[in-house]
């Protein structure tokens, strides 16, 4: 499993790497390859906490291009004029959309936007859901190895904020017991994230 270390100074908030996996490694080829875009433009969607946003800043700030992160928010008119921009200038424009579907209202807008390399992350597998609990965990100076990812991995949800959720619940478990996070706390984290484990039948 191979990361994306952002080139950003110490005092950028939030994660400094993108840890890659088959739900988001095209995602990474396309973005270091922006020259093979359909005039010049990506689309960029995917589930809440996927690394949207940091796969923006490393695109805008290792200077291949220019980065809009939940275009959503910003006014169409605007947007529109960003995309105009970008072709005048001959600049890569990455547009980061947030979940599918998204509805434009404004017609031009929409046409050019569908003309655009649509990107998606997609669901976390096991490998990359092993990979980020392990990461989130580093982020937070918590010990957790790969037994406690081999544990959690096929219990855990395949989401990216499930996953963000539950090392947060371990942490914070942890703490609250004042004692390592062990196999209780584990099981604590994914009854508090996910509600009790269903028995399963044999």
């Amino acid at each position: 499993m191979s990361q994306i270390v952002l080139p950003l100074s110490r005092a950028a908030a939030g994660p400094a790497r993108i840890v890659l996996g088959a739900a988001n490694a095209p995602v990474a080829e396309a973005l270091a390859n922006p020259e093979n875009w359909p005039f010049r433009t990506a689309v960029l969607s995917g589930p809440p906490r996927s690394g949207k946003s940091l796969f923006a800043r490393w695109f805008a700030e290792s200077g291949k291009g220019d980065a809009i992160d939940d275009a959503r928010v910003l006014d169409e008119a605007e947007l529109f004029h960003r995309w105009n921009r970008a072709q005048e200038e001959g600049r890569p424009l990455l547009i980061v959309g947030g979940e599918l579907p998204w509805e434009i209202a404004l017609p031009d807008l929409r046409s050019r936007l569908g003309a655009a390399l649509q990107l998606e992350i997609g669901a976390p597998d096991d490998a990359l859901a092993e990979e980020l609990i392990l990461a989130l965990a580093e982020e937070r100076g918590l010990p957790l190895g790969h037994e406690a990812a081999a544990y959690l991995v096929p219990r855990a949800m395949r989401s990216y904020l499930q996953l963000e959720k539950l090392v947060e619940a371990i942490d914070r478990l942890s703490l609250e017991r004042k004692v390592p996070p062990t196999l209780a706390i584990w099981r604590a984290a994914l009854e508090a994230v996910q509600g009790p484990e269903e028995p399963r039948l044999l």
